[in-house]
């Protein structure tokens, strides 16, 4: 009986909410694909969810193959003339076609054409955020908090540096904080990264340096991060605790701050890494998402959704990388076609598509590796 509740635990409280979260955002960003893709006048021939063998599906008045396939870890749209669901093209299949065939075909439509249809992909992503935080916007508002310290922890970043209770920070490294929310979101995503407060202190503008030290914090999943903290922080008296209702307009503009946000911190992270400040084992595979899907879910449909808006941005993001197969390596050719004024070589293409292709599967096992280390210790 034990057993029989641990798996009905396990697909209920993690892989529903995994499956509903990724399915979304899966579908979001093929039917960005397959509607321009249409309205470009290019066949569909596939349009699937899920990679593998197909579980169940139809074909609609178009001939499009619409199916759910046995792992649902993606999707793919399949354009008449594409070799395999990375729209790599089947150059033998292009070269036999007639006219009225390669008119239909993706690799026969024009380049801008192809290109707005692989845009289309991560464009939808983005939108799908947008449009979700904002309809959270327009019924929660936005709680926001004055920029006030209220309390130093002591030996910390921010007592070394000076900051007393009731210093207003105005700015930080010239960029204005108009909430505390601000203040986290800047010095979060920089440990060790010295910086220059700006603070108001009794009506005088005084600036200190400061440096946010690298801590370990855990969430209240249990779930360990890396972050930069100054250790400050301020109360529901000094920081004028509250909330903001936002109208339509302001909801969608701060639905796309919290996108940007999203993509800001993302791209910082990769840029961390790189330069050595930042460890790579935050990168999380699909058995975090799922572990994440599960954990979110007991708070509620709406935060559910917000982590589908998080993730939405995340996909949309990632493929947008100058990697071939994915596609942002598509549109990496296609400006390249654009200058040249004819297609990149055949034999380009394919050895681009194997190289990209080894690089997301590298990327996935280290991913994976990362969900799976912390179970041996």
């Amino acid at each position: 009986m034990e057993i029989l509740v641990s798996v009905y635990d396990f697909l209920v409280g993690i892989m529903l909410p995994f499956l509903i979260v990724l399915t979304l955002v899966v579908f979001v960003h093929e039917m960005g694909h397959y509607l321009v893709g249409r309205w470009c006048g290019i066949r569909v021939m596939t349009f699937s969810i899920g990679f593998g063998p197909e579980l169940v599906g139809f074909n609609d008045a178009h001939g499009t193959r619409w199916r759910l396939s046995a792992i649902p870890l993606g999707g793919y749209v399949k354009f008449f003339g594409d070799e395999n669901a990375a729209s790599a093209p089947d150059f033998a299949q292009v070269d036999a076609m007639d006219k009225a065939d390669l008119s239909r075909s993706f690799p026969g439509a024009n380049v801008w054409k192809r290109a707005a249809t692989v845009a289309a992909g991560p464009i939808a992503n983005f939108l799908l955020a947008i449009m979700v935080f904002a309809v959270m916007f327009s019924i929660y508002g936005k709680p926001v908090a004055d920029p006030v310290v209220a309390l130093v922890q002591p030996d910390s970043a921010a007592e070394q540096a000076g900051l007393l209770p009731g210093d207003i920070i105005t700015a930080i490294d010239g960029n204005p904080m108009v909430v505390f929310e601000d203040v986290r979101r800047y010095v979060t995503p920089r440990p060790e990264v010295e910086m220059r407060l700006t603070v108001d202190r009794d009506g005088r503008a005084v600036e200190v340096t400061i440096t946010p030290r690298r801590s370990e914090i855990t969430d209240q999943f249990g779930n360990k991060m890396e972050v930069g903290l100054i250790g400050v922080g301020t109360d529901e008296t000094a920081g004028n605790f509250r909330r903001l209702e936002l109208n339509p307009a302001e909801s969608l503009v701060e639905g796309v701050k919290s996108s940007w946000y999203i993509v800001a911190r993302t791209v910082g992270y990769i840029g961390n890494i790189l330069v050595g400040r930042e460890k790579p084992d935050q990168l999380g595979g699909p058995i975090k998402v799922a572990q994440i899907s599960g954990q979110v879910a007991t708070l509620g449909v709406g935060a559910l959704l917000q982590l589908a808006a998080v993730l939405s941005v995340s996909i949309g993001f990632l493929n947008l990388l100058p990697v071939p197969v994915l596609d942002g390596g598509h549109l990496v050719f296609y400006t390249i076609e654009i200058i040249r004024g004819k297609p990149v070589g055949e034999r380009v293409q394919e050895i681009a598509f194997k190289v990209g292709m080894s690089l997301v599967l590298m990327l996935m096992v280290f991913a994976t590796w990362n969900d799976v280390s912390p179970w041996f210790g």
